[in-house]
């Protein structure tokens, strides 16, 4: 062997080394066992005006250092449910939706929300509503709905957002 194919030998192994112990590691989250940690609070559903559609509200607490992302939910109530946000007071299906790190993603009237499409019966105010939202790293979280007033209007906090 001349010099030359040992130099590159010995690179192709450092390199082959090298991917093979990045391939091993993982992010400092993942690491340190810091998963999202996912709440959810003050879910509720307005009294559907029909079996067409209905929408949920709710928030979406993040206690921990890692980002997560929405991607769905199921019901018993409809086959159909779609995560929808709002921009320029248009609304639109999206295939997820961001839950920052310490943070929150709410789901609001005139904002972000999931959609029913199509609903197996139509609930009254008083029912309670079962879904399950999915996300991108966290385990599905259940949550029960309220059925409120098709007028009602979450509580909101001091800083004028609601809870």
């Amino acid at each position: 062997m001349n010099a030359r194919t040992t130099r590159t030998l010995a690179a192709v192994l450092s390199l082959t080394a090298a991917l093979a112990i990045s391939g091993c590691s993982s992010d400092s989250d993942s690491a340190s066992g810091d998963a999202p940690k996912l709440t959810v609070s003050g879910g509720y559903m307005p009294e559907p005006v029909n079996d067409q559609m209905a929408g949920a509200f709710m928030v979406i607490k993040n206690d921990s250092k890692t980002a997560d992302k929405l991607t769905g939910a199921t019901s018993p109530l409809s086959d159909d449910l779609q995560v929808h946000e709002t921009k320029d007071q248009k609304m639109q299906q999206v295939h997820s939706m961001d839950v920052p790190a310490n943070g929150e993603l709410k789901l609001a009237r005139g904002g972000n929300h999931i959609m029913f499409m199509g609903l197996k019966n139509t609930p009254k105010v008083g029912d309670k509503v079962t879904v399950e939202l999915r996300f991108e790293k966290s385990g599905p979280v259940k949550v029960e709905l309220d059925v409120k007033e098709r007028t009602y209007k979450a509580p909101t906090s001091t800083d004028g957002t609601a809870h």
